[in-house]
């Protein structure tokens, strides 16, 4: 068989020769952009000439600071395919972990969008290794040494004719965990490995992606490669529709409408918020499935979309070190003639492993059997699996023996659809026994009352740790104590419940929609120890 490297410029070529007419279009302040895949194969070869032109060369870090638009897109092939490295920066961080993954990183070019520059700006002048910053959108070019208008730039620059063959184990582009506690940890991706994910991409057990499709990715462009779909989409030739800057439920829904979309993908938080629009103005979307990823979604929700909007919800499984797929939740044949309890409950696991993958359960050392009762924690193996963080210690604790420890703690059933029971520093030990604070979670969230629910295990002077519920109702519904603790009664031993229920305005976030259950362990540490704080 040829030796033929699997690198990104193939993926970016196919594109531009087979789909020159495919239409990407990205939502900016103002206005709509729309540009035909040879109009953006054109503007992403003279983004890689400007580059060059600004000393950018094999393995140098360009750093995205950018809302989901076409100028990212372009960044997504324009850096990888003349041999840079994307850095795809997280617009929410902390001002000082920005700083720390820049500068960790060696970023030698910024390439921002004017109104996050305000963000960026005071941290300038501890960016040791960035030379330029190109400034995309309205507004005036900031007064930094090094500025560059972006539109300018591309449009004065020489297309890269033809971009280099490289190693496919060179460098592709990196992406900085979202730690809630420490500095970030940075994962590098390979052109093999995000090769060989977008392929997956396209199998109908995990996305389908095809040129029939329209794609919306809703989660974050700087977040583990938006799960994969820019590079998907593209290679396939779909339409690619890019929610821009700061979209609200309503801007997504309008722009699904609008333009047809047939796939988006999200967190939570994220179908939470659309599902209040299409109950509230009773509109219909024609999406052939929604994505669901980042954390578990609530039955109630699956429910919701499939039986009242019709819409079929899909969820997916994977984090940074992942590229970041590693499972989705199909239903196989077998499961056709099962009960609709037997069939939501695969719905609402994190699936089966997609293929090119390897699994396993461990606990204490041990591998845990594939029981669906036996809990351990998640290691995988494969081809777009990091086996290593970036220049950081903390390796050592997450790759071991070829294998990475997710920290996620689950359980495997006889059909190998995986349930993940809890992060390994959020499953509850109560008196030696472990709790889900997921699936209680996901229970209460089932009530047509309760907007979210997190539950987290705080300390016990007898038990250890005892579970403690917070709830968010939604506007102007109503749900006692009693109610809920009786709901949850119905699906727990009495032993699991949570030792009380509070109600809360907001459930604290990360910077990617995940429930920050740090932030609540922290605040209520001592509250049944006595000490409630407010």
């Amino acid at each position: 068989m040829m030796k033929t490297p699997l690198l990104l410029r193939h993926l970016f070529e196919y594109a531009e020769t087979y789909f020159p007419s495919e239409e990407i279009v990205s939502r900016g302040y103002d206005n709509t952009y729309r540009f035909s895949y040879a109009e953006y194969a054109e503007r992403t070869r003279r983004l890689s000439g400007a580059l060059s032109s600004l000393g950018v060369g094999l393995g140098d870090r360009v750093g995205t600071f950018l809302w989901n638009d076409h100028v990212h897109l372009e960044a997504y092939f324009g850096v990888p395919a003349m041999g840079a490295v994307l850095h795809t920066i997280n617009i929410r961080l902390a001002p000082e972990q920005i700083a720390y993954i820049i500068n960790h990183a060696e970023d030698r070019v910024l390439v921002v969008d004017r109104t996050l520059w305000p963000i960026l700006a005071p941290l300038a002048p501890q960016l040791k290794t960035v030379k330029a910053f190109l400034f995309s959108g309205p507004g005036q070019l900031p007064d930094v040494p090094g500025a560059l208008d972006y539109e300018a730039a591309i449009q004065q620059a020489t297309p890269m004719s033809s971009y280099p063959d490289l190693d496919e184990n060179h460098p592709l582009g990196m992406c900085y965990t979202s730690a809630t506690t420490g500095n970030p940890k940075g994962v590098v991706y390979t052109h093999r490995g995000i090769y060989l994910h977008s392929l997956t991409l396209g199998l109908a057990n995990t996305m389908g992606l095809s040129m029939e499709d329209a794609v919306l990715p809703v989660v974050p462009m700087f977040h583990v490669n938006a799960w994969g779909l820019p590079f998907a989409a593209l290679w396939y030739g779909a339409k690619i529709v890019l929610p821009g800057p700061a979209p609200t439920p309503r801007d997504l829904v309008d722009l699904m409408k609008d333009e047809k979309v047939t796939v988006a993908a999200g967190v939570p938080t994220v179908w939470l918020g659309l599902s209040r629009v299409l109950e509230q103005t009773g509109e219909r979307l024609f999406l052939r499935e929604a994505v669901c990823g980042g954390s578990a979604a609530p039955e109630g929700l699956i429910r919701r979309f499939e039986e009242e909007f019709h819409i079929p919800f899909v969820h997916a499984y994977g984090m940074t070190e992942t590229s970041p797929i590693a499972s989705v939740a199909r239903l196989k044949r077998a499961l056709v003639p099962a009960s609709d309890q037997e069939k939501m409950a695969a719905k609402a696991s994190q699936g089966l492993l997609v293929p090119g993958l390897t699994v396993r359960l461990e606990r204490d050392g041990q591998e845990v059997p594939w029981d669906g009762e036996s809990a351990g924690e998640m290691c995988l193996q494969g081809p777009w699996i990091a086996d290593e963080y970036y220049r950081d210690a903390r390796s050592e604790e997450a790759f071991v023996d070829g294998w990475l420890h997710t920290g996620d703690v689950a359980t495997i059933d006889k059909n190998g659809y995986i349930h993940i029971v809890d992060r390994t520093r959020d499953v509850i030990k109560s008196g030696g026994e472990w709790i889900s604070s997921v699936d209680l979670e996901n229970a209460l969230m089932s009530h047509p009352a309760v907007f979210e629910a997190a539950v987290v295990g705080v300390p016990h002077p007898k038990w250890d740790e005892r579970p403690l519920a917070f709830v968010v109702l939604k506007e102007g519904a109503t749900a006692s104590k009693e109610e809920l603790l009786a709901l949850l009664a119905q699906k727990f031993a009495k032993w699991q419940l949570p030792d009380d229920i509070l109600y809360i305005d907001e459930v604290p976030k990360t910077t990617v929609g995940k429930f920050l259950k740090r932030a609540l362990r922290d605040q209520y540490q001592h509250y049944l120890a006595g000490e409630r704080d407010a």
